[in-house]
């Protein structure tokens, strides 16, 4: 919904379609509240489920779907379980097959760490924080992965901090810890696909409950960071990976 926000989609088209020249790409959004606004544009997209149906009505045998979701969260198992229910369908797809979200493997962890280290502004001091937005969820088996990427981050770099929108940890959870390290500066990343609506309003905006707001408020200095974890090559690499491995699997 927001435009700046675009450019991180724009990046994951182009490298999806340079690992697979030739085949052809279709985008689809699960949000409809998305849908809806950028219907209002003039924009319009399908949902997941009416891009495969059109994809089966244009004789597509076999199908490959990218989620652009950062963990396997309710959003991740809704949109699987409908595109899988699209093979055993009369005349349906031969095989559809959905990649893995962002973060699916110690290995995937380990790669997206080092790619958004890669992406923190060069003036940043070492005693100044780093504070990751993630969305969170309430799938608390795939929440416990921000946790987990937390302290993959924290082995490399004691002032970097992941904290989620509404899940566990959060920013409340942070706080103890940027005191604890007697941190003076803080920078704010979405730790999200795209810098969008959270990014600019709950992460960065001017409202009192904003995270700025609140590290302000704490005493912080605070310095925003607005790209999508999907503007950097490095870890749009992992979604494309993900595809390349469901697309293997085509016999």
């Amino acid at each position: 919904s927001v435009p700046e926000a675009q450019q991180a989609l724009d990046q994951v088209d182009v490298m999806v379609r340079k690992a697979f020249p030739g085949v052809d790409v279709r985008w689809a959004y699960t949000s409809k509240i998305i849908r809806k606004k950028l219907a209002q544009q003039g924009k319009i997209f399908d949902s997941p489920e009416t891009a495969l149906a059109k994809l089966m009505d244009d004789g597509y045998t076999h199908v490959a779907v990218l989620p652009l979701h950062t963990i396997p969260g309710r959003e991740f198992h809704e949109l699987s379980q409908n595109a899988h229910l699209f093979g055993p369908m009369a005349a349906g797809f031969q095989s559809i097959l959905v990649a893995s979200p962002l973060l699916s493997s110690h290995e995937d962890m380990t790669q997206v760490a080092k790619g958004m280290l890669q992406h923190i502004p060069k003036e940043r001091k070492a005693d100044e924080a780093v504070v990751l937005m993630g969305h969170g969820t309430e799938h608390h088996p795939a929440d416990a992965i921000y946790l987990a990427m937390n302290q993959v981050f924290q082995e490399v770099d004691r002032n970097v901090f992941v904290a989620t929108v509404e899940g566990y940890p959060s920013l409340d959870d942070v706080l103890p810890k940027l005191r604890e390290q007697k941190v003076k500066t803080v920078y704010l990343m979405p730790f999200m696909a795209v810098a969008g609506d959270h990014a600019r309003n709950d992460m960065a905006g001017a409202e009192p409950d904003s995270w700025k707001s609140i590290l302000e408020k704490n005493g912080y200095n605070v310095k925003v960071v607005l790209k999508g974890t999907a503007e950097y090559p490095e870890i749009v690499d992992v979604w494309v990976k993900h595809l390349q491995s469901a697309y293997s699997h085509f016999e």
